[in-house]
This record gives structure tokens, C-alpha cells and sequence, in this order.
């Protein structure tokens, strides 16, 4: 070939990029494709290991140990290079996890929650990003069509693949070696697959990388959420919507729901995102389930609901006179429940409706300050009720009447919530098995 074999070394040994001329020389001497040397794979299992180890040194993992570059020879066999790229597996690993203690989590998601209150739960990057994405695909108003939102995933470089027996601790998996969204074309409560599907897409859009801890894990989830339904109830579109509606003193989750076909949870928590920037509107969300049990929350109109000494909100029981509870009670609890509520903090309006599109019974409920109640339908509602919480005379303990009668006479069994005593599953994505990923990922690969 006419080259100097230490320049050759240079190349073999990873240490110069060679020219296409050079790698056509080296084919022809050696009577091979060009493309047989510009494989990805390596040739040989021994140069597989070399080349992991030569990358994991570079790895910041390692650099933070402050240990010399390790020089591997010849001599060194196989087996000690795979326990060493083992070991590195596993420091990664646990450098990577963001495990937490339900303490630690609940803190986490308090101050997300802080944060979105004090924003009014309006991302304008998001929004931005969503109206980008719709860009290429002419949307004009009104639901997005299937055509569409399949023309926003491709316009990104994914294709979506439907399967039966994708993991039960994911709701999609994407590979990105093949740029495919696997999901399952069955609903998942509020995460319809048009929601996940552009739920997933967000993380990509946005930029998301590994979450380096259990509060960028949470904040991650809010932002693909929040893109997902910027896709699919736009802003201008919505907005324009909503501020006729207020404008006829007519304004209703349902009648978001219906126009951009989305869940009534989706539609609820868009309103919260559009509400107060586009029409001065605090507004306050709630999902809880029949026993009062609050699962999510959201206000920025000063309603106080129930927290723990972190400031938690979620796991704590509501007031029984709040419309989150007080719907599982009307006569038709599928229908909106329309009630005012005086607290402490102020008197309220809200509506509230039942979930029926999920196999346990959650309620959806979105009010506002009394002053501002003269914008939205049932506002003439004449239910009223009186909360003194966190009084607790108001619903926290029984009747001093009831209480006498039974007094050491009860003794339930109550439900068991093992969970609240561990700390949350480990893994970059807590709660997702990543065994049951990649082989699921390895089942489709070849598809």
C-alpha cells in the first residue's frame, strides 16, 4: 500500500479517521468490500470488549474516580475485561438510577406543583414546540385527525408499530435503533393511544435525555403530557374557542372535550393550561377517587387543599363537602355536578363529573373563585355546601353522637397500601422492567 506500518497502527488502533481513498486501498490489498471495513460490528468478540472498555473510560462515570487511563495489552485476558465493563455497567447503572423514598418523591412532586402554580401552568416553549410540530401538516381547527397525528410523528423520523404484547410496565416502548413507537391500540384510562403515541414523541421533541434523578423524571412526565395535549387541543384553536365561550358566558370541560376529541381529564387539565393566560381565569384541578383520596392537583386561585408537613398533596382526603365527593352522590354521577363551595379560604364554583372510561371510578372536578363563575355553564346551580376543613370537626372525625354508640365496638380491616412503606422501583424509568423491554425490543427488531 505504500504506507508506513505505524501509520496503519494509527488507524488500527483507533486513532486517525482514514480517507475513502485509504479504505479503497485496503479493501483491494486485502480482497474485501469497502463496506465490509465500514461496518459497525466489530470483528471479533475480543475487539468488542476493547472498544467498550476504550469508550468507558471516556465516560465522565470514570473520570469522576479520578483513575488513569487503563492501557490494555495483548496479554490481558477476555474474562478480566468483561468484569471490568461490568463493573462500569453496574456504577453507571447506579449513578443513573433516580430512586427515591416515597418522602423524597412526594417532596419532588410538591415543588413541581409549586412551579406550575406560580406559571399559571402555562409553558410557553411548549406550546411553541407543539404549534411547530403541527406546522408541516396543515391543521386548521377542530380534532386532529388520525392522518395528521401520524404525519407529526413521521415529520420527526418515527414510524408507529401497534403490539399485543408490549410490557405491562410501559405504556410505549420506542426503539430508537429503527426510529419505531411500539404502543398497544387499546386505551389506558386518560391515555388514549393518540395520547400516548404524542406523549412519547414529546420526550423527543423536547430534548429529554435519561432522567439524572426522581425530580427530573416527574418534571419530564409534565412536559411530554403537556406537549401531547398542545398537539391535540392547540393553543390559538383552543383559545379562540374558549374565549367565545366566555364571551356567552358559556364556558364547559365538556364542550372542550367534544370539539377536539380528547378524554374530559385531558380536556380539564388543558383548560387549567389556557385559562388564566388567555382569559384571566385562576382556576384550581382536582382527581380523586370515591373515598376523597386526591391522586392529582393543580390551582393557582388560593383554594387550599388538604398537604402534608412536605407540602404533598396527593394521598390526602378531601373534605366530604367538596364537589370531588359530593358527585358520587348525585343521582347521575356521569353527568357534570355543578356546586358552590364555601371554605376557608374563600367561596368556590365547581364542576365535577365522574370518569366512566376508567375501571375504578376517579372524579374530575375544575373550579374557580366565585367571582369569576358568571363565565361558565351551571353557574346557576343552587347546591351549596360549607366546608370547615382542615378543621377537624368539619369531616375528620365522626359525630360525637355516632362515635358514643360505637365506641370499641369497630374494628375494620383496612386496605392494604404495601407501597407507601418502599422505596420507589429503581431504574432510570422507575417502574418499567427493562429486562421485559429489550427482549420485547428484541423480538421486533427484525419486523
Amino acid at each position: 500500500m505504500g504506507r508506513a506500518p505505524s501509520a496503519l497502527s494509527l488507524l488500527e488502533n483507533g486513532r486517525r479517521e482514514p480517507k475513502l481513498s485509504l479504505i479503497e486501498a485496503l479493501a483491494a490489498a486485502l480482497s474485501l468490500p469497502a463496506d465490509e471495513l465500514m461496518r459497525k460490528q466489530p470483528p471479533s468478540h475480543r475487539a468488542q470488549l476493547e472498544i467498550a472498555l476504550a469508550e468507558s473510560q471516556r465516560d465522565p462515570v470514570l473520570a469522576d474516580l479520578g483513575l488513569p487511563p487503563l492501557r490494555v495489552g495483548a496479554k490481558v485476558p477476555n474474562d478480566v475485561l468483561e468484569h471490568m465493563l461490568a463493573l462500569y455497567d453496574e456504577l453507571r447503572r447506579q449513578r443513573a438510577k433516580p430512586t427515591a423514598t416515597p418522602e423524597e418523591a412526594r417532596a419532588a412532586n410538591a415543588d413541581l406543583r409549586l412551579m406550575m402554580s406560580e406559571r399559571g401552568n402555562y409553558f410557553a416553549e411548549i406550546e411553541a414546540a407543539a404549534e411547530k410540530a403541527l406546522a408541516p401538516v396543515g391543521y386548521s381547527g377542530g380534532a386532529l385527525s388520525q392522518g395528521m397525528l401520524l404525519a407529526v410523528v413521521s415529520h420527526h423520523g418515527f414510524s408507529v408499530r401497534y403490539a399485543q404484547d408490549l410490557p405491562r410496565s410501559a405504556r410505549s416502548v420506542t426503539d430508537l435503533r429503527n426510529r419505531r413507537i411500539y404502543l398497544k391500540q387499546e386505551p389506558l384510562g386518560v391515555h388514549t393511544p393518540r395520547a400516548v403515541l404524542l406523549q412519547t414523541l414529546g420526550h423527543f421533541v423536547l430534548g429529554h435525555s435519561a432522567p439524572a434523578d426522581f425530580g427530573e423524571f416527574l418534571r419530564q412526565r409534565i412536559e411530554a403530557n403537556y406537549f401531547a395535549a398542545a398537539v391535540l387541543v392547540p393553543e390559538h384553536a383552543a383559545a379562540r374557542f374558549l374565549r367565545e365561550a366566555r364571551d356567552a358566558r358559556d364556558l364547559s370541560v365538556e364542550d372542550l372535550r367534544d370539539v377536539f376529541s380528547v378524554s374530559y381529564e385531558m380536556a380539564a387539565h388543558r383548560f387549567t393550561n389556557l385559562a388564566t393566560h388567555h382569559l384571566g381565569i385562576p382556576c384550581h384541578f382536582v382527581k380523586n377517587d370515591e373515598g376523597g383520596i386526591i391522586y392529582k392537583a393543580y390551582e393557582n386561585d388560593g383554594v387550599v387543599f388538604p398537604a402534608d408537613p412536605s407540602g404533598a398533596i396527593e394521598g390526602q382526603r378531601m373534605c366530604r363537602q367538596w364537589s370531588g365527593r359530593q358527585v358520587f352522590m348525585a343521582a347521575d354521577r356521569f353527568s357534570p355536578y355543578y356546586q358552590y363551595s364555601d371554605t376557608p379560604s374563600g367561596t368556590y364554583w365547581c364542576q365535577a363529573l365522574v370518569d366512566s372510561g376508567r375501571e375504578r371510578g376517579f372524579a374530575i372536578t375544575l373550579g374557580a373563585p366565585y367571582e369569576h363563575s358568571r363565565w361558565f355553564r351551571g353557574r346557576d346551580t343552587t347546591v351549596r355546601t360549607r366546608s370547615r376543613c382542615p378543621d377537624p370537626g368539619c369531616c375528620q372525625r365522626p359525630p360525637a353522637a355516632l362515635a358514643a354508640r360505637w365506641e370499641g365496638m369497630a374494628w375494620p380491616s383496612a386496605r392494604a397500601h404495601s407501597h407507601i412503606l418502599l422505596a420507589l422501583p429503581s431504574g432510570s424509568f422507575p417502574g418499567v422492567d427493562e429486562t421485559d423491554v429489550l427482549d420485547f425490543l428484541d423480538r421486533h427488531a427484525a419486523d
